[in-house]
């Protein structure tokens, strides 16, 4: 019998299938699982996502994802604040963290600048990265966006906002291929990134 004749199914699937990255096979093999949890197991699922959904919110200084004021980075004092690499999304930050490389913090525009997809400057996090340049306490803004065409659009639409506050700005090398995401390359390749970043 097709989940479609079970109507509560149907939904199950249909809201799996919103995902990213899921498609119909992958939705329904979630809702057959969801299915053939116990009571305890269904309930441990949606407090988990009820509790990640109400308490998760942006650091109010670098906008990463917290449960806190700040977030774990902002909140280290032996971390180096007057380095800030700016990433697209909080997955980047995790990537970069990877490494191990890097004893900077982070800067999250939460996406990039996309004018087909009706995304400008105004719904970035971009207002909170130039009051943090401005301080006077940052020396350096690595540009880490993605190396796409809206990657490298937004990555040169923030120096130029960047470079007459008098902030060197650089950007990643390209170890990470063209048209690739930070959250899919392995730690060397953003090793090699981060050690040959050049000024913008």
């Amino acid at each position: 019998m097709s989940e479609f004749h079970i109507a509560p199914l149907a939904r199950l699937v249909e809201q799996f299938q919103r995902l990213p990255g899921i498609g119909y096979k992958s939705a329904q093999r979630l809702a057959y699982y969801v299915l053939g949890l116990s009571d305890g197991e269904v309930k441990q699922l949606t407090d988990a996502i009820l509790e990640a959904h109400d308490k998760i919110h942006t650091c109010k200084i670098c906008c990463n994802l917290t449960d806190q004021e700040l977030c774990s980075i902002c909140r280290n004092e032996s971390r180096d604040h007057a380095t800030i690499c700016v990433v697209e999304n909080p997955r980047d930050v995790v990537a970069m963290e990877r490494t191990r490389d890097y004893n900077g913090a982070y800067h999250v525009l939460h996406g990039v600048i996309s004018p087909l997809n009706g995304v400008g400057p105004e719904q970035l996090r971009i207002k909170e990265l130039l009051d943090r340049v401005k301080s006077g306490t940052v020396k350096e803004v690595i540009m880490a966006t993605n190396p796409t065409v809206e990657g490298e659009a937004t990555a040169m639409y923030l120096s130029r906002l960047l470079k007459p506050i008098g902030v060197k700005v650089t950007r990643l090398a390209y170890g990470i291929p063209v048209g690739g995401d930070l959250e899919y390359a392995d730690e060397v390749t953003l090793s090699r990134a981060l050690e040959g970043r050049s000024e913008l």
